[in-house]
């Protein structure tokens, strides 16, 4: 009989045995991540995976795919990768250029030559280009897809670096430009800036040839508050700054002032969504809120002037008002307009609201798609450029994307739209169908999950599933074509869950799934798999399910706490130990979605979602594979090695795979993606039985006697 290390425990939470693994560049702790990672390759890295991953990369490199655009001034600005071009090039044309089947681009960085001349393991991260003359850009580098980045102006003129320009090292950080000489800093850059969460907790500005590590601090926050910001609103009649400082993930307290600092506070709900234009104030309170003599519903879109708001007054008019299935999405501001995106009952709805003498005008633009998922966003970069047009991306599961442009200021009655672009069909969908169910959760919420595979199967359905549910984000139905190549084209079925947490029904949805509801969140993703058996789509060891970073807690609850409804389970970059996640990197951010572990009352609802700390031995664990990435500075590589080395510990078939770089993703380019993507499918197809060439009852004995025997041999040579 084996003697297992159980540690760490529930009862005994800080006795971990693993701590050295949170040694992210530790030379034991990379060792023990490149021998596991190797280990993983060598079960699931055959012929199989080279095929997928070569089919994933051809989809990635396809000089067909949309390019993405941001219009500032004449040019249309995208960043671009293909197998010529790993890294990416940084590019601009003009829109009738765009509109070209195969337009000319203007090139302006060639990232892959930037980094074999800086001898760098650079990746992009965007540029703030200067608004005023656009002729100067700073540039966001990335060393392995970290958070933390390196700024360097360029000369869009000379297509150079400016040498004494605005340089900076490596830090979590932005920068908005004031002018052409000067910009607002705020960057985690030097001693004492930078929060407990590793963000900027300053606003500097920054002139020309100044040295950024002294030059003056306008606006501050606490080494407890989460972050601040600051940028410069060129939609008023003068130079106007904003100041935002976020104690909290859900909560911001802003300032508008001037070059020298804040000077008024805004006086609104610290959990409210805000937006100004002009004169123009938009809030969306996140809870009931009294004011003016009127109590506003929680996801109410009211508006305000801001000078009669500044000046006392409380009298807002309603645009939006929320639902039960009637939820916001999104507000922005274009050429004076106000533009909302909403659900009703998942289905994409639009409208703009143009303010007048007496009353807002609302128009609903029903020209727009109304049907998949729906994305609107202003064709310009800048607010203050805004001229009414904007970009639309329609797509469904089994639809590819299409951009079309939209002039909002043309007439409803005639043709204002035109389609730019469409991505390349990436999978066969023939004989596919989407439908719409509807699984009952624990306390007899109902849950909706949307389904994509053939009309008609046997009961026995290979299916992906997978879902979310944090931080108030809707997941909807997309276009996803490495699911399509390499599950759907096959023959399997693959669903996506709108569990709680997420931001599908608004506020309501979200905090019935955080802090003690995150529990309540992972129990609707289990009803959605019991959902599937009960219907006779498939049987539980038939159930293959992912999910990422907030994903990963959840997939890591669902092999503690439901094993027994899932065939496999591929967990990424995830967040897992509980018990030290706001000592690791950027996790003391989230105490507001999740709790504060270093609080008995939080920890008592928090140790319940701690996979790393509830996985005990003895139990029904389907195989698993955790995978991280080491450059991933936002959520902790730690998480994964630590969970994966227990597993072992535990004699659970558990495999670990970790990519040296991609960040808080799955890789720096497009063949590290897909080799990311096609690994973890290559797995989860290969333990339920879904590949022709490795039947399921194979590698499931396969997998529990291989870690059994070669797995504790090895693992305790790492633990002595």
């Amino acid at each position: 009989m084996n003697a297992f290390d159980v540690r760490p425990t529930l009862d005994a939470p800080d006795d971990d045995p693993y701590l050295w693994l949170e040694d992210v560049e530790g030379e034991r702790a990379l060792a023990w991540a490149a021998g596991q990672s190797a280990k993983t390759l060598k079960h699931f890295g055959g012929t199989q995976f080279e095929r997928d991953r070569a089919a994933l990369t051809a989809i990635f490199d396809n000089c067909d795919n949309l390019p993405l655009i941001a219009r500032r001034g004449q040019y249309l600005y995208n960043y671009w990768r293909d197998a010529g071009n790993p890294r990416g090039l940084w590019r601009r044309t003009t829109l009738a250029a765009y509109m070209k089947a195969d337009p000319q681009w203007e090139l302006l960085l060639d990232l892959d030559a930037l980094a074999a001349s800086d001898g760098e393991d650079w990746i992009w991260d965007g540029a703030s280009v200067e608004p005023e003359r656009r002729e100067r850009a700073v540039l966001r580098l990335s060393r392995g897809g970290s958070d933390a980045v390196v700024h360097r102006e360029f000369d869009l003129i000379s297509l150079s670096f400016v040498a004494d320009g605005f340089n900076l090292p490596e830090a979590k950080g932005y920068v908005s430009w004031l002018d052409p000489d000067t910009l607002l800093l705020s960057s985690a850059l030097g001693n004492g800036m930078a929060t407990r969460s590793g963000y900027a907790r300053t606003v500097r500005v920054w002139k020309r040839d100044a040295d950024p590590l002294t030059t003056p601090v306008i606006f501050e926050a606490g080494f407890q508050s989460l972050k601040v910001s600051g940028h410069s609103d060129r939609t008023g009649r003068s130079e106007r700054l904003w100041f935002i400082e976020q104690p909290a993930f859900f909560e911001k307290i802003s300032w508008i002032g001037d070059r020298s600092g804040p000077r008024r506070q805004i006086d609104l709900p610290r959990d409210a969504s805000r937006q100004v234009f002009g004169d123009w104030l938009a809030v969306r309170p996140q809870k009931p809120w009294t004011v003016g003599g009127t109590t506003h519903p929680a996801d109410a879109l009211i508006v305000i002037s801001l000078s009669s708001f500044l000046a006392g007054g409380r009298r807002f008019e309603t645009l939006f008002q929320p639902g039960e299935r009637r939820s916001l999405q999104s507000f922005f501001w274009n050429d004076g307009k106000l533009i909302i995106s909403y659900l009703v009952d998942l289905v994409p709805r639009f409208e703009m609201f143009t303010p007048g003498h007496q009353e807002w005008t609302r128009r609903v633009l029903n020209t727009l798609p109304a049907e998949g998922t729906v994305d609107v966003w202003s064709f310009d970069a800048a607010v203050h450029e805004t001229n009414g047009e904007v970009l639309v991306c329609a797509q469904d599961p089994i639809t590819p994307p299409q951009l079309l442009l939209f002039d909002l200021n043309a007439a409803p009655s005639l043709s204002a739209s035109a389609i730019l672009k469409r991505s390349p069909k990436n999978f066969d969908a023939s004989g596919l169908v989407v439908t719409r169910h509807e699984a009952i959760s624990i306390d007899h919420e109902l849950i909706p999950y949307t389904q994509v595979g053939p009309a008609n199967g046997n009961g026995d359905a290979p299916i992906h599933l997978s879902a979310y549910g944090g931080f108030g984000v809707s997941l909807l139905p997309y276009y996803n074509s490495p699911l399509g190549k390499l599950w759907l084209e096959r023959g399997g079925t693959c669903v996506e869950a709108n569990i709680r947490g997420g931001g599908e029904f608004g506020t309501r949805w979200h905090d019935a799934g955080r802090r003690e509801g995150k529990r309540l969140a992972h129990d609707d993703f289990a009803a959605v798999a019991a959902d599937l058996v009960r219907r006779g789509i498939t049987l539980p060891r038939r159930i293959a399910a992912e999910g990422g970073s907030n994903g990963g807690l959840l997939i890591a609850n669902m092999l503690t706490r439901y094993p027994e409804h899932f065939g496999a389970l591929f967990c990424t970059i995830p967040l897992i130990d509980m018990r030290r996640y706001t000592k690791l990197l950027a996790g003391a951010s989230w105490i507001d979605e999740y709790g504060d572990p270093d609080k008995a009352h939080d920890w008592a609802f928090l140790k319940e979602i701690s996979a790393y700390h509830a996985a005990a031995p003895g139990q029904p664990y389907p195989p698993i594979l955790i995978a991280t990435t080491k450059r991933d500075d936002r959520v902790h590589p730690g998480h994964a090695r630590k969970m994966a080395a227990k597993l072992q510990a535990l004699g659970y078939p558990a495999y670990f795979y970790e990519a040296s770089a991609g960040g808080h993703g799955y890789g720096k380019d497009n063949r590290e993606q897909a080799a990311f993507i096609s690994l973890g499918t290559n797995f989860l197809r290969s333990a339920i039985g879904f590949n022709d060439h490795l039947p399921e009852m194979a590698v499931r004995v396969a997998t529990q006697e291989e870690h059994l025997s070669s797995i504790n041999d090895s693992f305790e040579q790492e633990t002595k």
